[in-house]
């Protein structure tokens, strides 16, 4: 065997495999969205057979053969070929170390289990969800001891979606933020509260998908590669680079919600579009980590959709679709109106502020799971009661409280860290941009190409040639939360005198 013969018999390998991956991830998403109920266990039983398929193409004897010469040789390849080699060569050790039959059982487990949950949320019913949720933390507890015996199974848990990231380093970051936090949240909680009645419940579903439309062109989405949908809880997909499906839910109550997650789903969708072409077709073609991701979603929804040059073009915006809604409204109170902050129950509808503190409580609850020292019957109970002691708020049932998110459902434990780390990075982007332009004066003009070509040149273009720490090192240098801390109270005292 050399190179050459190496490379073509694993991209043979690696096509199969992304048609494969292609048809599991249209699965996933009929599974969120337009699929019946009653589909689950045929679903399931499908999503199995793709997993057992994929388990035997990443195994195969003539393709790992190839990948081992290539990850021998790798200092002879190109840097793309060289990095995509190493990070097949982790995944396929990783592979390696689960049973088959095993992976496919989980698989068949995590389809079913989404579909109990959004019966359970709708039901508000933890109880139809519990038996599920506890095979899924024992299934995620069992790969990680096979993964890696040696380490606290709850950081390699993490390690799935951010390398590197481990309870040490969520510890020192949460324990640096909290003392920021908490101390803002209670002085807001004893001024005088922002009134934002007169706007939030004035749009009924179908104004509010235009104001959907609004927020998907203002941030330059290609709607050739980029459709727009609706489910029980937001989340964006991407199938590749020409694929890429946002979805939302609309809630009559506040428009905000809904627009807010189409930014949200929207920065998502912005780093997926823009990956390297270069990258296509590797393993390397997907955003490095998912707190880098979540830095993107989580820059557009709050460092830019809710600075006062959007809230101003928003508000033009729903003056001149809607006349006479909100022209009472000066752009002043809907600047503060939007960016009102204070204790919620639901974490995708809290604001920039609290956010953090929803993102702490379930980090609490998971790694207790994971050691032992908390019960998944247990949850909802202590949910409520960290959701008092951190908040001050009563939870009233379970589709507000333990059932509101569907991570858990798909197994995306050790997940939730990434978003209160992401929110972090944004106000470093944030500062490192204002050294070469002003990103809110691209934001006032309507025109955010300067903001999202910085972007694009450095970090979505790269796709994984990096692990995640080395990216935003090249960026930002190193990672400072005070930075973020800075940002939230000079913003919030501002607000709020």
């Amino acid at each position: 065997m050399n190179t050459e013969q190496a490379l073509l018999t694993l991209k043979r390998n690696r096509e199969v495999l992304f048609a494969l991956r292609h048809a599991a991830s249209i699965l996933g998403i009929d599974g969120e969205t337009v699929a019946p109920s009653g589909s689950a266990a045929t679903r399931a039983k499908t999503m199995g057979e793709i997993s057992r398929m994929t388990y035997d193409l990443v195994t195969d004897k003539e393709a790992s053969a190839a990948l081992e010469y290539l990850f021998e040789h790798r200092d002879e390849l190109d840097p793309v070929d060289r990095r995509n080699v190493s990070e097949l060569y982790r995944h396929l050790d990783d592979t390696r170390k689960i049973p088959k039959e095993e992976a496919a059982a989980f698989s068949m487990l995590l389809a079913e289990s989404s579909a109990v949950w959004h019966e359970a949320k709708i039901k508000s019913d933890f109880a139809l969800f519990e038996p599920y949720l506890e095979k899924v933390f024992d299934g995620m507890k069992k790969r990680a001891s096979r993964l890696d015996p040696e380490r606290d199974p709850y950081d390699v848990t993490m390690d799935r979606f951010e390398r590197a990231l481990n309870t040490a380093k969520c510890d020192a970051f949460f324990g640096e933020l909290k003392p920021r936090l908490a101390p803002l949240v209670a002085k807001i909680r004893k001024s005088e509260q922002i009134d934002d009645g007169p706007v939030v419940s004035l749009f009924t579903v179908e104004e509010q998908r235009k104001i959907s439309d609004f927020a998907m062109d203002f941030l330059r989405l290609d709607r050739r590669y980029c459709s727009l949908g609706e489910t029980e809880h937001p989340f964006m997909a991407a199938v590749d680079k020409h694929d890429v499906r946002i979805h939302t839910h609309y809630y009559a109550e506040n428009f905000l919600y809904s627009m807010y997650s189409v930014i949200h789903e929207g920065g998502h969708a912005l780093y997926e579009l823009h990956i390297g072409n270069e990258l296509q077709g590797t393993s390397l073609a997907g955003g490095c980590s998912m707190a880098l991701h979540e830095s993107q979603s989580r820059f557009f929804e709050n460092y830019v959709g809710r600075s006062r040059p959007f809230t101003d073009r928003l508000h033009d915006f729903l003056t001149k679709t809607f006349p006479g809604r909100i022209d009472s409204v000066s752009k002043d109170d809907f600047y503060r109106m939007v960016n009102k902050a204070g204790p919620s129950l639901i974490r995708t509808e809290a604001d920039e502020l609290t956010y953090s503190l929803h993102v702490m409580i379930r980090y609490d609850l998971e790694r207790r799971i994971f050691d032992g020292s908390l019960a998944v019957h247990d949850l909802p109970k202590e949910w409520n009661r960290l959701y008092g002691e951190a908040l001050g708020l009563d939870v009233p049932d379970d589709r507000r409280g333990v059932l509101q998110d569907s991570h858990w459902s798909n197994a995306n434990i050790g997940y939730f860290p990434s978003y209160a780390l992401g929110s972090a990075y944004g106000a470093q982007y944030l500062a490192e941009m204002k050294k070469s332009f002003d990103p809110l004066k691209a934001v006032e003009s309507g025109d955010l190409t300067p903001v999202e070509n910085w972007l694009e040149d450095k970090i979505w273009r790269h796709g994984k040639m990096l692990d995640p720490a080395d990216l935003f090192r090249s960026v930002c240098g190193a990672f400072d939360p005070s930075v973020y801390a800075d940002y939230l109270e000079t913003k919030f005292n501002a607000l709020y005198n």
